[in-house]
């Protein structure tokens, strides 16, 4: 008589598809990783004069004071490392305002912060004259967070609190009122506008040791918040009642997730200006990989939307070389029918 064969108890069999799920992650993020490490040594040697790796490996150990080193650690570096923190603080921006918002098409931009950072920099040029980049920067991130505030308060008001729906109705109302000022203020003085439109763009041809200096602060406050709210985000993904059912306090991690996005975006704003498709595609990209768990979304994010900006700066440096083309009009370019395909011929995975 044939005896039947013994099973694995249900445990194992259980944890054997969770054991396969987190090695694929972790292998994503491990691969992401080397991504981003390609486009930081191919933002150090490709532009109007291209560096062979071994004359860039050569700058970085030994700053002798020649040409190759110049370009490499005056020029080079402080845009690559502007692209890379730019790029984390915008792609985690984006993931948090989609999981704060449950809105898979919301972006850095829907609450408004974008546009508070411009009217800050207006104000800067047309009310008191200053072309500096450092005070470019602090204006826009003093902008970025008095938007922020003003969508928060306008979304918090009444029953029920900062609910998704208010979150996104208050940051539209903000962007409206603060887009509207500073096109005014344009359209009286033409030295801002003339200013203005290069900031607009979004380019890391102007970063600075300076300007890394000023926005770092912000940028590494933003990503550990982010960073400590995603088990309370995992939570609100199921909908306010199950959230609290699970112990999550709404209001508290809508207010910090918030304030999150704000000193990532207004940062990465204030630097580098309004980048376009970058906080808005990454995130869909990393729950592609990843699927929808904020423990990897989040970390995802951080690694992919500095690659995708860094190989946007790059290939601007050399499509119309001697010039360059802004990084921001890459993105936009390549950025819009990137998003369409995965939007036509992917699932969208949901925040």
């Amino acid at each position: 008589m044939a005896t039947k064969a013994p099973t694995a108890p249900l445990e194992e069999q259980t944890r054997s598809p969770l054991r396969k799920r987190t090695s694929t992650r972790t292998l994503a993020v491990l691969g992401t990783l080397v991504l981003l490490l390609t486009a930081i040594a191919l933002s150090l040697a490709v532009g109007s004069r291209s560096l062979s790796l071994d004359t860039v490996v050569h700058a970085l150990l030994h700053d002798d004071g020649s040409t190759a080193s110049s370009v490499v650690w005056d020029v080079r570096m402080p845009r690559t490392l502007a692209g890379v923190a730019a790029g984390a603080a915008l792609g985690v921006a984006g993931a948090l305002i989609q999981a704060l918002t449950r809105n898979p098409l919301a972006d850095p931009g829907l609450l408004g912060i974008n546009a508070g950072a411009a009217t800050g920099v207006v104000l800067s040029l047309t009310a008191l004259g200053l072309t500096s980049m450092w005070a470019s920067v602090w204006f826009a991130m003093a902008g970025a967070v008095v938007a922020g505030l003003l969508a928060y308060s306008l979304a918090s008001g009444g029953r029920g609190g900062a609910t998704p729906e208010r979150l996104a109705l208050g940051g539209a109302v903000i962007a409206a009122v603060f887009t509207g000022v500073s096109q005014t203020l344009m359209l009286l003085d033409a030295q801002a506008l003339d200013q203005l439109r290069f900031w607009s763009v979004g380019s890391l041809a102007r970063a600075d040791s300076g300007t890394l200096t000023t926005i770092m602060p912000f940028v590494v406050a933003g990503l550990v918040l982010a960073l400590a709210l995603v088990r309370p985000l995992n939570a609100l993904a199921l909908g306010d009642d199950a959230a609290r059912a699970l112990g999550a306090h709404l209001d508290r991690t809508r207010f910090l997730g918030l304030l999150a996005v704000t000193l990532l975006c207004g940062a990465a704003t204030s630097a580098v200006g309004p980048l376009v498709f970058v906080g808005l595609a990454v995130p869909h990209m990393a729950r592609m990989i990843a699927g929808a768990d904020q423990r990897w979304t989040l970390p995802l994010s951080m690694l992919l939307a500095p690659a995708l900006l860094l190989y946007a700066d790059v290939l601007g440096r050399v499509v119309v070389r001697p010039d360059e083309l802004d990084a921001g009009v890459v993105t936009a370019v390549i950025g819009a029918p990137v998003f369409i395909a995965l939007v036509r011929h992917r699932r969208v995975v949901t925040a």
